[in-house]
């Protein structure tokens, strides 16, 4: 996948969950070494971006997911980059506690076990509305600035 500021900050908060959860000192070095390279390219990814070093078609990726609508209704995601964001921290928190679920699925009771697929698969189409509404947003911010 292309890289876009969305999906930057998506990883970053993967990252933020997975230090938040490890508990060696081992994890936490790499995780930190992640999360110091994630943050260089997010600010190189802004700083090409604002002074016109990458095409506009580069700065969004859209998910494009493919899915029923019926069944599948996914809150519109609007706000500011930083208030959406904060939206894909806080549905990636909730994708991962959705996902211990999965990995002790055979001690989910049967009439749970659909409820936990479906609301990964509801979580995972957030996350990417999410994704893609900051790429929109940062897009837009960096077309409308004049450089």
């Amino acid at each position: 996948m292309a890289e876009t500021l969305g999906s930057l900050c998506d990883k970053l908060t993967i990252v933020k969950l997975k230090q938040w959860h490890a508990d060696d000192d081992q994890r936490q070095n790499s995780l930190a070494q992640q999360e110091q390279l994630l943050l260089r390219e997010i600010n190189e990814f802004v700083h090409k971006a604002t002074s016109g070093e990458i095409l506009e078609e580069r700065l969004t990726f859209a998910s494009n997911k493919v899915y029923t609508l019926e069944g599948n209704s996914v809150p519109d995601v609007r706000g500011t980059i930083g208030e959406v964001f904060s939206r894909l921290a806080h549905v990636n928190c909730k994708l991962w506690h959705e996902q211990e679920r999965v990995y002790s699925f055979e001690e989910v009771p049967a009439e749970e076990k659909n409820a936990v697929v479906k609301q990964l698969a509801i979580l995972n189409l957030e996350r990417n509305k999410c994704i893609d509404e900051i790429d929109r947003l940062f897009r837009d911010a960096v077309l409308s600035t004049p450089r």
